[in-house]
């Protein structure tokens, strides 16, 4: 059944199923006045029972179809959002019904048991296209990620207030359309992928994650990301450096990682993507390291190779109150397998002297392919724990992603900022996948693919 036609369909069922009770009564009376006995009169409406009930409970369970065959969590959203526009719909429709028995309400032309079935029809009406909107909500409230827990929130609390709770429900279906439209086009260019490798590259991928994080086994740093990219072809390999190590500590988690990659894969050379501080252990690994030989490029995202603005007004707290917060935190990460966390020097390295200091005894090496890239917030609220350095950052140094500048993530073959085109932009943590969700206008793992097909292209 064609889209159209089924939508054809559905606007001449609704308004049916909403007044089955008007149109029980008015077969009732005609059935009666062509002399109809009282069993055909009973199959009759019998009859109609059963085909206006059966397509609406169909109607509530399978919502939605699609030629593509989409998970089940999609087709339960996209079928949600069907469900809230049936209820609209019917509402819309009931009162041109109402408007149009009115009049003979007012006139006096329906007795008092006709009276009686159109309140009964009311009730049944309003129950009818409650049913459908609370379906369609409680399916997209349980299934849709770009319902954030604000926006969640915010439908719980205006749920109750008219044409509010209306204009926060159709924002709230344009979002859900836009979630599904956006999978649909990814799988269909996943399909079109079968096979193409555009992801396998000359040499392994090592991905090296920023501070505070560890690569560990139920969550990923980069979301994601890896599922894609090794489903076209890619081989990933993680940093498994630490948490809160010094660039120099971690640069050596990286280079034993090198050499550990090496000896499995027999490659020559690996090729690494670095997120922030990742970054710069990775630059120290193959500068100080003796690494160079064994890497054929460095892709660096969001990486404060001259320091961030917002460290240098940190490192001016108090001495003893930063040492105080380092211990803590240090503690802290030793029970998540950090043997050596040392914040207060790691977080220090950041500020824009300490980086200047490090650049100046890592500088590139021959041989190896550097290049950045970098995103940008649109305003300080994009990122609300972000809000505080973005706003320290902004009048400084420019753009920034909520902790670093796009001057300071410049280095080797600059390949832009990305962002998009609408108000929030993508922030820091958005470059990894952080929250795993999909942004208006920015896909962060399509951007990935075409980050390692470019270094396929390259030959690395």
């Amino acid at each position: 059944m064609s889209k159209w036609l089924r939508r054809l369909l559905l606007a001449f069922y609704l308004p049916v199923s909403q007044n089955l009770i008007l149109a029980g009564h008015k077969l009732l009376a005609l059935l009666s006045a062509q002399g109809a006995s009282g069993l055909a009169a009973s199959f009759w409406v019998q009859f109609l029972l059963v085909a206006t009930l059966v397509p609406g409970l169909y109607l509530h369970v399978m919502p939605a179809r699609d030629r593509v065959k989409m998970p089940l969590r999609l087709r339960v959203m996209l079928g949600g959002r069907g469900l809230i526009f049936c209820g609209l719909y019917g509402m819309v429709m009931q009162v041109l019904v109402f408007l149009g028995l009115y009049p003979g309400l007012v006139a006096g032309d329906f007795g008092l048991v006709a009276a009686g079935v159109l309140l009964a029809n009311g009730i049944w009406a309003l129950c009818s296209a409650f049913l459908f909107l609370a379906n369609g909500v409680v399916r997209i409230f349980c299934t849709s990620k770009r319902l954030s827990i604000v926006r969640r929130l915010v439908m719980l609390l205006t749920m109750w207030i008219p044409l509010v709770n209306l204009a926060v429900l159709l924002y709230a279906c344009r979002l859900v359309y836009e979630e599904y439209d956006f999978e649909r086009d990814k799988l269909l260019l996943r399909n079109l992928r079968t096979d193409t490798k555009l992801c396998a590259t000359r040499y392994p991928l090592l991905l090296v994650h920023g501070i505070g994080f560890r690569d560990l086994r139920y969550f990923n740093y980069w979301g994601r990301i890896p599922r894609e990219l090794m489903r076209n072809g890619a081989v990933i390999y993680y940093g498994n450096q630490e948490a809160l190590g010094t660039v120099a500590y971690n640069a050596e988690d990286i280079r034993r990682r090198i050499l550990e990659i090496r000896q499995e894969t027999g490659c020559e050379k690996v090729n690494i993507i670095a997120h922030s501080k990742g970054g710069l252990d990775a630059r120290y690994a193959i500068s100080c390291l003796d690494m160079a030989p064994y890497v054929a490029s460095l892709t660096t995202m969001n990486t404060p190779h001259r320091g961030c603005r917002f460290v240098d007004y940190a490192c001016r707290l108090p001495e003893g109150l930063y040492r105080f917060v380092a211990g803590c935190f240090d503690r802290t990460f030793r029970k998540f397998g950090d043997r050596n966390p040392d914040f207060y020097t790691a977080t220090h390295q950041f500020s824009t002297e300490e980086t200047a200091r490090l650049n100046d005894c890592m500088p590139d090496a021959p041989g190896v392919y550097y290049q950045s890239y970098m995103s940008k917030m649109k305003y300080a609220f994009s990122h609300l724990l972000l809000a505080v350095p973005y706003c320290m950052i902004r009048p400084l140094e420019g753009d920034n992603d909520g902790l670093v500048s796009v001057a300071s993530a410049r280095w080797g073959e600059f390949q832009g900022v990305i962002s998009n085109a609408h108000s929030r932009g993508i922030s820091h943590g958005d470059m990894i996948d952080l929250k795993r969700e999909d942004y208006r206008g920015f896909d962060v793992v399509e951007t990935y693919v075409q980050i390692v097909a470019a270094l396929k292209d390259r030959g690395f």
